[in-house]
């Protein structure tokens, strides 16, 4: 049996409450296409490189106007709608950059915090430092859907493979991948690392994106892309902009695909050799 999910594509600015309006009004147009789940981009909620600026916009969750929308739009439309990520405030005074999974009814139903932090010199001037705002997370998640297990990363987690491992091993047979992805990793290396998450692990792979120039300045590829466990791109979107792509899909390929490359049954535990090459010996 196939279902419709979908990924919506943003270009959030450094105001909440507007890009609550523009989620919720994608999200509407995915729901109205058929999409039974929706996904929405990385730091949906503010695009914001000014620490003093997304301080002063920064909210717990039980206040944060991105996760009351999102349960809002679950129980209005009756689908599974998954915040890719915003900034949440932490009793302790850290953030987490956090995904949040609402269930029909609206209910949340699974929280992930972002793993690995996007600590990077860039080649063309840009550094980031995300461990500088960011209280990375510890927890992998692994959520039981009617349609499928759905397993949670987010952005840079797509660059360490062991944890899409750990998720297929686990049972996962769609895993989610939303992000904010630089233009300049993202030509280089954006459907590459997507692709191969899915062709390794044999799972479908949702990838939600932002698009285009920011309000903080700041440039992301944008390119959202769902992708088959056999590694076919089922639908991309545009690399600027608001887009809302979807495809039917069908947990059986997961079932499929393992069947004809185990390799996740196939792995083998070894042992590194390191061999000492002594100075003037050949």
């Amino acid at each position: 049996m196939s279902v419709k999910i979908a990924a919506v594509q943003m270009c959030s600015g450094i105001d909440p409450e507007a890009n609550a309006e523009a989620m919720a009004r994608l999200v509407r147009q995915a729901a109205a296409q058929g999409a039974v789940y929706v996904q929405t981009p990385e730091m949906t909620g503010a695009v914001q490189k000014d620490r003093a600026g997304l301080d002063a916009v920064l909210k717990n969750e039980a206040d944060d106007v991105i996760a009351r929308t999102a349960s809002d739009l679950a129980r209005e439309l009756d689908i599974y709608v998954h915040v890719g990520s915003t900034a949440i405030a932490l009793a302790d005074g850290k953030i987490a950059n956090r995904g949040l999974l609402f269930a029909p009814g609206g209910a949340r139903v699974c929280t992930y915090d972002k793993i690995h932090m996007f600590d990077v010199d860039l080649d063309n001037g840009e550094s980031w430092r995300e461990s500088a705002v960011y209280s990375p997370g510890a927890v992998s998640k692994l959520a039981n859907l009617p349609f499928g297990k759905l397993g949670f990363a987010i952005c840079y987690d797509v660059r360490f493979p062991e944890l899409f491992k750990t998720l297929a091993q686990a049972g996962a047979q769609i895993i989610s991948v939303p992000a904010a992805f630089t233009r300049q990793t993202g030509e280089a290396h954006w459907e590459t690392l997507l692709r191969a998450r899915a062709i390794e692990n044999g799972v479908f792979i949702i990838a939600a994106a932002q698009a285009g120039v920011h309000e903080d300045g700041r440039e992301t590829f944008g390119h959202s892309i769902i992708i088959d466990p056999w590694g076919r791109v089922l639908s991309v979107a545009g690399g600027s902009g608001e887009a809302v792509i979807t495809a039917d899909i069908d947990i059986g390929a997961v079932k499929a695909a393992h069947d004809r490359i185990p390799n996740l049954k196939n792995g083998r535990a070894f042992t590194l050799e390191e061999i000492a090459l002594f100075e003037g010996r050949r």
